[in-house]
């Protein structure tokens, strides 16, 4: 007797989940400016590379199946530009995301698959989380989930994200459960007009707070991409997936290696002049760092993590002569490029993920010192400050520190890893407080004593930043070098060709003590 009848009811369970949530769904979905999940998928991974798993999972209560729904996850296996994934989609179109049993398990089974594989996960999240509604009369009033099933879906994201790059996106809207693993990825990425992240919806806050708000009010990029809850706010879905496979090309596939090398085609003795004059002698005046850093890494290789949040702070990924490397600096434009509780919070999140990956840290210092003042005490800037000093201590990858300017204070020591490599541009200067500031508080009464205050000012703050040029630090090898500032590139590919044989030791030792939290 042959099984064709059950292959048959295979294929057409097959052919029903390929059509997600009927045409009419589909098309609505479209025209709300969104990609389908297998649109994303297939934009994302290599052609002919998505291998799908458990596609036919979903509901029946017919008993001849006739009424079968297929699950809104998909999942399967992959590969960006030739190295396997683990991908995982929300599917809107089938009751509009709302996670099933089956669902749920899909989810967990993919985390699993990545670890055990030891390869990246992608997650493309649009979901409202689990439904009371069930999928039949048979289910319904059910959570979607037992109690026992939430532990192990957050047990396996934390095993996700100490051990593999994970990377999730919010491509619509997301409430409940895809809001909280949105942010515990080492990427998070949000739409800028068709994504919103709540923890609740307009329904449940107005129900239980008695606020009518809309969905954007409450979680659209332009809130959470200034709160630091995702990290890159995307124009479109295109620009999303583009995010995901170019942050994916800087790391390793899984914590036990080192990251890939790549031949970019940038002279490793390339000398800018303009890095000569880019910083200004006037000190109070700004500069634009992000140029700074575009002269000096490999060529359009600069990667920006979490722009528009903690803006004094910039963190990012980058190549020196091919080698992966992360990218901290000070942005002189926000808060005079001074550590704020949100810069300290967002440098602390990305040391820990570059010391999980083996990452080594360049930081391009210009530091006045930790923000100050009520709003600063508010947000305790000074816990936030020490916790990104303790993650950096803790930290066991290679970190080269170049001072351009400013190095002042506490707030100093963050961009200082343990063991830095220094070297100093002719314009650093350092101390316990900026020239200014200093000069204010140590000499007020003499000042005020003055016959022409002004002048006296002006001369104490001359003196004092003669005192504290990097000349003296460099004669009592206060600082390993002092280089001329075009001749940066050529000594950090120099460093990171150098320093290859720790990080090959760093990664044998797998993942640190310490777990990365998001």
């Amino acid at each position: 007797m042959s099984w064709k009848p059950e292959v048959e009811e295979i294929e057409r369970r097959r052919t029903r989940a390929l059509k997600m949530g009927g045409k009419e769904a589909t098309d609505k979905h479209r025209a709300r400016g969104r990609l389908n999940v297998r649109e994303r998928i297939e934009t994302l991974v290599d052609r002919d590379s998505f291998r799908e798993w458990g596609q036919i999972a979903g509901s029946s209560e017919a008993e001849d199946g006739s009424d079968y729904q297929p699950t809104g996850v998909v999942f399967g296996t992959g590969k960006i530009t030739g190295r396997p994934v683990v991908v995982c989609g929300d599917d809107f179109t089938i009751r509009g995301g709302a996670y099933s049993d089956a669902g749920m398990k899909k989810g967990v089974y993919a985390e699993d698959l990545a670890v055990k594989r030891r390869v990246p996960i992608v997650r493309m999240l649009e979901a409202g989380g689990a439904s009371i509604a069930g999928t039949g009369t048979a289910t319904r009033g059910r959570s979607g989930y037992d109690w026992t099933a939430p532990p192990v879906m957050n047990i396996r994201a934390l095993e996700s994200l100490r051990n593999v790059p994970v990377v999730c996106m919010a491509l619509g809207p997301c409430a409940g459960f895809p809001a909280g693993r949105l942010v515990a990825s080492h990427l998070s990425i949000m739409t800028k007009d068709t994504a919103q992240v709540l923890t609740g919806g307009p329904a449940v806050v107005a129900h239980a707070m008695k606020e009518n708000v809309s969905k954007e009010e409450l979680g659209s990029s332009d809130v959470h991409g200034r709160n630091g809850m995702v990290d890159n706010v995307a124009e479109d879905e295109e620009e999303a997936l583009r995010m995901a496979q170019n942050f994916l090309s800087y790391l390793p596939s899984h914590c036990g290696e080192v990251p890939p090398h790549f031949d970019v085609g940038d002279r490793r003795d390339r000398r800018e002049e303009k890095l000569l004059k880019i910083i200004p002698r006037e000190r109070r005046r700004a500069y634009k760092m992000r140029k700074l850093i575009e002269h000096v890494v490999d060529q359009r290789s600069f990667f920006e993590i979490g722009r528009l949040w903690g803006r004094s702070q910039i963190t990012g990924l980058a190549r020196m002569n091919g080698y992966t490397v992360g990218i901290l600096a000070n942005d002189c434009h926000y808060d005079g490029g001074s550590m704020t509780a949100d810069g300290a919070n967002k440098i602390r999140r990305f040391v820990e993920m570059c010391d999980l990956f083996h990452v080594p840290i360049v930081s391009f210092v210009d530091e006045p010192g930790f923000a100050i003042g009520t709003e600063a005490e508010q947000d305790g800037t000074i816990r936030a400050g020490m916790n990104a000093m303790f993650a950096i201590m803790q930290t066991g990858v290679p970190w080269f520190a170049c001072v351009l300017r400013r190095s002042y204070g506490v707030a100093q020591g963050i961009h200082l890893g343990p063991g830095a490599t220094t070297v100093a541009w002719p314009s650093a200067m350092s101390g316990a407080l900026p020239v200014e500031s200093g000069v204010a508080l140590a000499f007020r009464r003499e000042i005020e004593a003055a016959e022409d205050p002004d002048a006296r000012r002006a001369e104490l703050e001359d003196e004092m930043a003669k005192a504290q040029s990097v000349m003296p630090r460099a004669e009592d090898f206060g600082v390993h070098d002092l280089i001329d500032p075009r001749d940066t590139r050529p000594i950090l590919c120099d460093w990171v060709e150098e320093i290859q044989g720790a990080l090959a030791e760093h990664a044998r030792q797998g993942a640190p003590a310490y777990s990365i939290r998001p």
